[in-house]
């Protein structure tokens, strides 16, 4: 066996949209990838879900693709990390294995009634105090006491211990051990509503609070470390799950963002910029205070702005408008005209996340006149990401009082050249992107590297990370400030008379 087979990692990026599966060698070097899409349901406006099993079925797939591609045997594996879309809720019977209902996907808004009962029952300080989260339908909680008021018996079923709760993580964990794991890490806990950011547990009046019994809880474990093995008769071989952060925590290890002042911003499905803080935690009023991966004996935290739409807007530009057939298109229309003759794109689909917190709001398209050409519509939605991406910006350094010094990007949007000079412009700072944007993965692979001892220490990581280009501020203060009040105002348009940051 070679010394390159024994210390490959399998890194399984699970998406909202999509899986991609990465091999990774020692050397931080992709050495074979597989993708696949799976079904997206809307059954009602503002309710999104996905099918579990689904889910399942096509990671299985593309990890064997994978596998394939890099020519290496699940025997050969020295370990396998996993990130995932967070806050996605899944319940499943803890006997058969079989979800009782669809997931209901980080986007999904149906409990924003219940969120604003709990917000008007004064509970919203006593949740941030302890999970540094607002209190909205983007979190776990509401999502599992939805499914078990709302699946016949499964109050009951819960109550007797028949039932596992789990983020996505949680679910392929269960599945790749032949579920003889039911397990989760810090960041993906901290992300439900339920997680106490100072005890590293969870909080049983949280629970309490939202009805979720503690028996549905997996148990919770550090980002880094053996917390399973596979099932034989899955890969064919038993290898250990090492490694496991939700996806926005992952990119920042990917990234190797450890300092005070750098930042990461993932631009997937939505857009999320995560700074570390250290082994503090940072309480700001509009931006959430979340777990960073770390080891057993370390503490680690960051704030984060999460935007809800991002890939996504140009996914309704291809799927919902038809303006376009593959996103890639937006950069050459975006490039042939020098404005968007004062359209804004506002895309609040499933409401507008930091550092508004507004559930009820919605989409709009703002400044249209008879000029505006497909050409503007798709260079406003991709200044619309950048302009949210500086909301949550201003708002950290307002609440935190820092300053951000360098963007680190990665995911699917960063390699367009276009939306990253027009981000750099916008916030008057420099844009980094790597050689290699799947950082989300990367990081996974990382992870699960320090848990097996590929690596030694996070140190070593930074060393592994190469620079693709970095995009350098180039428009006038007075363009950039003008541009970005033309943009307040559009958002003003779209948001509720009580807003969920007025609380």
């Amino acid at each position: 066996m070679s010394a390159r087979a024994r210390s490959a990692i399998v890194a399984i990026d699970q998406g909202t949209t999509g899986t991609t599966v990465l091999v990774v060698d020692r050397r931080g070097r992709i050495i074979g990838r597989a993708y696949s899409e799976f079904t997206q349901h809307y059954p009602r406006p503002g309710w999104v879900e996905h099918d579990a099993e689904e889910i399942w079925r096509v990671t299985l797939r593309v990890v064997r693709g994978a596998l394939r591609r890099a020519k290496v045997r699940a025997g050969d594996l020295a370990g396998i990390g996993i990130t995932n879309q967070r806050e996605t809720t899944v319940v499943w019977n803890r006997r058969t294995g079989r979800p009782i209902h669809p997931a209901l996907v980080w986007q999904d808004r149906r409990t924003a009634p219940r969120c604003e009962g709990l917000r008007g029952q004064g509970a919203t300080e006593r949740v941030r105090e302890a999970t540094g989260l607002v209190i909205d339908p983007y979190f776990s909680a509401t999502k599992i006491e939805w499914l078990l008021e709302h699946v016949r018996g499964a109050r009951d079923s819960a109550a007797r211990g028949e039932l596992c709760f789990g983020t996505i993580d949680t679910w392929l964990v269960w599945k790749l051990s032949g579920g003889r794991a039911h397990v989760t890490d810090r960041t993906n806990a901290s992300r439900t509503l339920l997680f106490n950011l100072r005890t590293l547990d969870w909080d049983p009046a949280l629970a309490e609070l939202f009805g979720v019994p503690r028996e549905i809880l997996p148990s919770v474990h550090p980002s880094i470390g053996v917390v399973a093995h596979t099932d034989p008769e899955v890969l064919g071989a038993t290898v250990p799950i090492a490694g496991i952060a939700g996806d926005q925590q992952a990119a920042l290890v990917g990234q190797a963002c450890f300092a005070t002042g750098t930042a990461k911003n993932t631009y997937g499905t939505g857009c999320f910029l995560l700074m570390p803080t250290g082994a503090e935690v940072v309480r700001t009023t509009r931006l959430l205070a979340t777990a960073a991966a770390s080891a057993a004996a370390e503490r680690a935290y960051a704030v984060e702005g999460s935007i809800f739409v991002a890939g996504a807007a140009v996914q309704w530009l291809r799927d919902g408008l038809g303006v376009i057939r593959k996103a890639a298109e937006t950069e050459k229309l975006a490039r042939s005209v020098s404005s968007t003759l004062g359209v804004y794109v506002v895309p609040a689909f499933v409401g507008l996340g930091a550092p508004y917190w507004d559930a009820e709001a919605r989409g709009a398209v703002v400044g249209l006149t008879r000029g505006v050409e497909r050409a503007h519509l798709a260079r406003a939605v991709l200044e619309a990401i950048a302009y949210q991406t500086r909301d949550v910006v201003e708002a950290f350094a307002a609440d935190a009082g820092k300053r951000l010094e360098i963007l680190r990007v990665d995911g699917g949007a960063a390699a367009n050249d276009f939306l990253m000079q027009f981000q750099a412009d916008v916030l008057g700072v420099e844009v980094e992107r790597p050689k290699v944007v799947e950082t989300t993965g990367l990081g996974a692979a990382f992870l699960a590297g320090l848990g097996v001892g590929t690596w030694a220490s996070p140190a070593e990581l930074e060393g592994l990370r190469h620079v693709d280009r970095r995009f350098k501020p180039r428009m006038s203060s007075a363009e950039r400030e003008a541009l970005y009040h033309g943009w307040m105002q559009a958002v003003s348009r779209v948001r509720t008379p009580s807003p969920v940051a007025s609380d």
